[in-house]
């Protein structure tokens, strides 16, 4: 059964409706498979930073602390060996780990896609049928993105006044309805875009990222998607 979305512009305005593959957003999502995927990335993007030195590394220790008989105390070699103070780390970290994890191209496509899937099955996904900037304007662009989560997403936006008027609840309970719910955005742009990144960057919540930089992190950190219609077709060309 194809998936069926509508299709918004950016006024929130749904101007038709578009059919998604089954083979990319379509698919019955497998946890294992998407655990896998994600555990790997963040493995292949780990910077190794903790490093204890070990008594070869450690300054001194090239005289031997004293004669090895006659003195009544134990013998000793160094004075960087770890078990004196000031001396070298045993079985600690070192910057020679690796934490990264191979995984074949099918598996990382299958799990992006099952992502994907997961997102227009959810109502997580909104189309737009193209997304441009004719200035560096992030008030526009908010304005754009309020519209989207109200029409779109089924967003419900909270006025803190209307609170005020219901004296009967808690203080604790006001701040709760009052407070809006916070926004969790991913926009990948079928096209590099300067106005567009340039006034979309600096909005809490919110992340850009071009087409050729999707990844299964992204997806799965932030709630909503939006995906131009351009960018649809290019995904469906590339993993389809």
């Amino acid at each position: 059964m194809s998936v069926q979305l509508k299709v918004y512009n950016q006024k929130a305005e749904a101007v038709s409706e578009m059919e998604l593959s089954d083979k990319v957003f379509g698919l019955k999502a497998n946890e294992a498979l998407v655990h896998q995927a994600a555990v790997a990335q963040m493995g292949n993007e780990r910077q190794v930073l903790a490093h204890t030195k070990d008594r070869s590394e450690v300054r001194g220790g090239g005289r031997k602390p004293w004669r090895q008989k006659g003195t009544g105390r134990a013998r000793a070699g160094s004075n960087r060996s770890p078990i004196w103070k000031g001396g070298g780390v045993t079985f600690g970290p070192t910057k020679e780990r690796n934490f990264k994890k191979q995984l074949n191209k099918k598996m990382k496509q299958q799990a992006l896609c099952m992502v994907l899937s997961d997102k227009a099955d959810s109502d997580s996904l909104v189309v737009l049928d193209k997304l441009e900037m004719n200035e560096f304007k992030t008030k526009v662009f908010d304005g754009m993105l309020t519209g989207l989560e109200r029409k779109a997403f089924k967003i419900k936006q909270v006025d803190s006044k209307a609170t005020k008027q219901e004296s009967k609840k808690t203080k604790k309970q006001e701040n709760e309805k009052a407070r809006k719910p916070k926004r969790s955005i991913l926009i990948i742009n079928d096209k590099k875009d300067e106005k567009v990144k340039y006034s979309g960057r600096n909005l809490a919540g919110v992340e850009m990222l071009n087409l050729d930089n999707i990844n299964i992190l992204d997806l799965l950190k932030y709630k909503k998607l939006i995906l131009t219609k351009a960018g649809i077709k290019k995904l469906e060309k590339n993993y389809g």
